[in-house]
């Protein structure tokens, strides 16, 4: 999308565009509207997949599509997103289109990836808490980079911090969990999902550091596209991927954690 003009804002988000204006630039913008309904048909369509899939499913990650299917939701109608006034390296600056709702979904929705992934790997407790705080740290951080405008250094302080937070994260699945996963007797679909996951986590806070609203490189629609897909292979793929070997896999879900994983039963 192009640059929305508008005077500079005092505060992080401005108020000079309503939602409906925001939600007709969306619109206007084919390309990117369109980054955002192809993740509500596919979370829609995940649901119905993962219903039909789930006998005995992690709740967690039946989260995970209605989690995005809400998200999304907001983004396309303008009600999450809104215009900030960026500063770039070179003292320069320009007004953007931040969807700060996407950091309201990976709030949200990560956690709940791996809260499924530490019971997949039978893990403890306090790895499993440990995991979702420092997860939901990334998240919030994330979004005090994106919204910070006062100053460029303290935008990047920001991000360099959320990913701090991430490489707690990477160390948890990288380390602990694969060894909890080995004693489990899951070590073999965790090694797949853990894979997919960490690959994929890997590249958001590069689109961060490259897209609209770290260096411009690549631009809203751009960047919203990239974040789109990676949101398809990090969500849908990893959710049907775990679901379908929970589904052949029943006794050895029984086993784990004395059968108290968090899961649901559903009749025949």
């Amino acid at each position: 999308m192009a640059a929305l003009t508008a005077a500079p804002p005092a505060v992080a988000l401005t108020t000079d565009f309503t939602q409906s204006e925001l939600f007709a630039q969306i619109a206007g913008n084919t390309s990117l509207s369109a980054s955002f309904w192809v993740n509500i048909a596919l979370a829609g369509l995940a649901i119905l997949l993962f219903v039909y899939m789930g006998r005995n499913v992690f709740v967690a990650t039946m989260m995970v599509p209605l989690v995005s299917i809400s998200s999304y939701t907001g983004l396309v109608s303008g009600l999450t997103v809104g215009v900030i006034n960026v500063p770039y390296p070179g003292g320069g600056s320009e007004d953007v289109l931040i969807m700060w709702g996407r950091y309201l979904t990976w709030a949200l929705s990560t956690p709940m990836i791996l809260i499924a992934l530490g019971l997949l790997a039978g893990t403890n407790l306090t790895k499993l808490f440990t995991a979702v705080v420092m997860d939901i740290g990334m998240c919030i951080t994330g979004l005090a980079a994106a919204l910070t405008t006062s100053s460029l250094l303290l935008r990047w302080f920001w991000y360099l911090i959320s990913c701090a937070f991430f490489v707690a994260v990477i160390y948890i699945l990288l380390v602990e969990w694969p060894k909890d996963a080995q004693a489990a007797g899951t070590a073999e679909i965790f090694s797949t999902l853990k894979t997919l996951t960490v690959t994929l986590w890997l590249a958001y806070p590069v689109v961060w550091a490259v897209g609209s609203e770290g260096l411009a490189v690549l631009g809203t629609t751009q960047t919203s596209w990239a974040y789109s897909l990676l949101d398809v292979g990090a969500k849908y793929i990893f959710a049907f991927l775990l679901l379908r070997w929970v589904a052949a896999n029943q006794n050895v879900i029984g086993s784990i954690a004395g059968g108290s994983l968090g899961s649901v039963s559903s009749a025949d």
